[in-house]
């Protein structure tokens, strides 16, 4: 998230348009939904023609920051996902925008880690339908979906697969049918 409000802020600038600091709160209080929805809820007192400038900007600026300063991973992840990937396929489906996933993974020396990716950015399809579409694609037999926010909870229900919930992410869930307090906990109960 703070890198995320650096490279917002960054873009501020760049297009001339005088607004508040961004903070990595700012950042937090709307991830997990698509970009271009993030920056509207929060850039909403701007202009339409501002909105979409900052929201293509950001798309570019994100990702460049990110490669450059990288970001903070949950504690344990990194092992964790080899962990998994030695039992079991893994896969990203992502609100975010095009090349965030790759510079994520290429940053954290995951590349091998996943067997597919999708995002909002690629597709400009809400969760739901990029997550239907890797499990078609992926001939996925018996998916779950492990997710932070109440955004992945519903892609989850829209696919009528399970949806496992971990507590320490950025968002809430409403009904999950797993919760998970940690990545190590989530890595021994699967």
């Amino acid at each position: 998230c703070a890198q995320c409000a650096k490279a917002w802020n960054n873009v501020l600038v760049s297009e001339g348009i005088d607004y508040r600091k961004i903070t990595a709160g700012d950042v937090r209080a709307v991830t997990g939904k698509p970009h271009e929805e993030c920056i509207r809820l929060t850039f909403s007192d701007l202009s339409e023609d501002q909105i979409e400038r900052i929201s293509n900007a950001t798309m570019i600026e994100d990702n460049r920051v990110i490669a450059q300063e990288g970001g903070m991973l949950y504690e344990g992840v990194l092992d964790g996902l080899h962990a998994l990937r030695n039992r079991y396929p893994l896969f990203i489906v992502s609100n975010c925008q095009s090349g965030y996933i790759e510079t994520f993974l290429r940053l954290n020396g995951l590349e091998v880690a996943f067997n597919d990716i999708e995002c909002w950015g690629n597709t400009g399809l809400p969760k739901g339908q990029n997550l239907k579409n890797i499990i078609e694609r992926n001939q996925l037999q018996n998916p779950l979906m492990i997710g932070d926010a109440e955004g992945d909870e519903i892609a989850a229900r829209e696919c009528s697969i399970p949806f496992a919930y971990v507590t320490y992410g950025f968002g809430t869930s409403v009904s999950p049918d797993l919760t998970f307090s940690s990545f190590e906990n989530l890595i021994n109960s699967l």
